[in-house]
């Protein structure tokens, strides 16, 4: 038993510089760095890594201080998942397998994150976001609460690849959703509520609560427009009026809200 009713498997290695919570289960062959912080009653499962070092380390590996690497309370890391050092990931944090976070990453509170996603750091997600499975998202990008990125959404962050001095990566706002497959450009703005279809590719700003689709992607409709069409929902859009699963009571606006958030 680790100290503070931590359990770890006899075959992973943590720090003495580590802290583990209350109630956190650290499965086989994991990895635990220096100045990591897991939260109480957390899972990480076998062949993980907590605290990865950055770049710098492999220059100069001697004289290397990581940053914090701070993992919230409840969090439920997967097998074979990095999460690097200088992450900041907030309570109830859930990610599928072979995940990694780079350093510079803040995760706000409750957020999901799919199987083989790859978060390239320096960026933000917000509250609740959900990732689907092989997500890219690069450097200098922002995800706002709410927002869902399903399976193989790419987002890029360099408008004349390759370059370090232009980088900047899209902003996906609150409740807006980016279908499977979708690829969006350096620095655009996904507007509040917005829709992107599947396989588009999204080369400007989508407006607030529109829908796009197409390559290049182009407004086809309003999201109040779409319709269910197996005619079971009244409203397909805000989808939070009739999909609420997976969210803690009262996070969500109130269902028999019908406009839109």
């Amino acid at each position: 038993m680790a100290p503070d009713g931590a359990s770890v498997h006899p075959t992973s290695v943590v720090s003495p510089d580590a802290h583990l919570g209350r109630g956190v289960t650290v499965g086989p062959f994991c990895v635990i760095h220096a100045n990591v912080t897991v939260g109480d009653g957390s899972y990480v499962d076998s062949h993980s890594v907590l605290g990865a070092p950055a770049a710098e380390f492999y220059d100069d590996p001697a004289g290397y201080e990581p940053a914090p690497c701070r993992i919230g309370a409840r969090a439920v890391i997967r097998s074979h998942c990095v999460v690097y050092a200088g992450v900041e990931i907030a309570a109830g944090f859930s990610c599928g397998h072979r995940v990694t976070v780079r350093e510079g990453t803040e995760i706000a509170d409750g957020v999901r994150v799919g199987t083989l996603c790859d978060l390239q750091g320096e960026l933000t997600i917000g509250r609740y976001a959900r990732l689907h499975s092989n997500v890219f998202v690069p450097r200098r990008s922002t995800i706002e609460e709410f927002a869902w990125l399903f399976p193989h959404v790419v987002l890029t962050n360099d408008p004349h690849p390759p370059s370090d001095t232009c980088t900047l990566g899209p902003t996906i706002r609150r409740f807006a959703v980016v279908g499977a497959g979708a690829t969006v450009f350096a620095a655009v703005d996904i507007g509040e509520g917005a829709v992107v279809g599947a396989m588009s590719l999204v080369r400007h700003d989508v407006p607030a609560h529109s829908v796009v689709a197409g390559v290049p992607a182009k407004v086809v409709a309003q999201t109040a427009d779409i319709t269910c069409h197996d005619g079971r929902l009244d409203r397909v859009y805000p989808w939070w009026t009739h999909f609420r699963r997976g969210y803690p009571e009262g996070v969500l606006p109130d269902p028999d809200i019908r406009g839109n958030a």
